[in-house]
């Protein structure tokens, strides 16, 4: 026993008692996780549920009947691979646009100082002002002025326009953050810009441009208003625009609308898995590496 009565550790260590700050914050962290989440069980409940049990009054919060068949059913009740295949496509396409086209302006902006820079600076950030929702009628016009409506194309441009303002931010903050001795280091070794920049600078700067992919890609994959407006044809539609689809006037299939809106959260939540390493490992690298 050690002098205050606490046991020690087997490694000879005092073992500190737990306070009560931090039972309360454990507390408070899932209660707000158990909130978040109660949506989804929710979602996932209804989605269960056969079609009778959705119609009756009162209802219930748990099945009588189990109905899992409904996640395979769906499938067949709507060309349900095809609005996510589409999704899938414009949303890692307009991703990898708008890293392409957000690094070099970032970098750029980041590492020189040039008349105007203020200014370009403050008009990306004006151009984030604006929402989809009351630019519509143009984007439409302007589809049709170059004759790409109902393509995959438009809604690629489109959401990487929209996401393009604040991956130049994000990424702009997180280059000017290295210091540049860095990469002049690098250059001692015969290192060229771009080397230094993919060497040095990104690995650093990897959870600015892990916050870019997951930003760009969530919100290309929840954009709805211009898919909505822009395309026509069923096979060119994204998940977001054929999940209300199930519920219309003369029908109402909601266990089918709630499996596939849990359908649509499975990607989002594998980039999230696949992409976490990128992101600890980015916070962990520095000039040590």
């Amino acid at each position: 026993m050690s002098a205050t009565g606490t046991p020690p550790t087997p490694s000879g260590r005092t073992r500190r008692p737990i306070r009560l700050r931090t039972v309360l914050l454990t507390a408070t962290g899932w209660l707000v996780a158990i909130g978040f989440l109660m949506p989804y069980v929710q979602m996932a409940l209804t989605a269960l549920k056969p079609e009778k049990e959705l119609t009756r009054s009162p209802g219930s919060y748990l099945p009588d009947h189990w109905t899992w068949s409904n996640f395979v059913d769906v499938w067949s009740a709507a060309p349900v691979w095809t609005y996510l295949r589409v999704s899938l496509v414009v949303a890692a396409a307009a991703t990898l646009l708008t890293l392409a086209c957000a690094m070099p302006a970032a970098y750029y902006t980041a590492r020189n100082r040039f008349r105007g820079r203020g200014a370009f600076l403050l008009l990306v950030l004006i151009t984030q002002m604006f929402a989809p929702t009351a630019l519509v009628i143009g984007i439409y016009r302007e589809m049709v002025a170059l004759n790409l409506t109902d393509t995959l194309i438009s809604l690629i441009l489109v959401n990487a326009a929209f996401n393009l303002p604040f991956c130049i931010w994000i990424l702009h903050g997180y280059f000017s953050s290295i210091p540049k001795e860095l990469e002049e280091a690098a250059f001692l070794d015969g290192a060229g810009r771009l080397g230094a920049l993919t060497r040095v600078t990104l690995p650093i700067s990897m959870p600015g441009v892990v916050t870019a992919i997951v930003y760009t890609f969530i919100a290309a994959w929840n954009e709805y208003i211009v898919a909505l407006t822009v395309t026509a044809s069923p096979d060119r539609r994204p998940l977001t625009v054929a999940i209300p689809s199930f519920v219309t006037q003369y029908q109402a299939h909601w266990q089918y609308l709630f499996a596939t809106s849990l359908i649509a959260i499975v990607p989002v939540v594998i980039l999230f898995v696949f992409i976490e390493r990128y992101l600890i490992g980015g916070l962990t690298a520095g000039s040590v590496k």
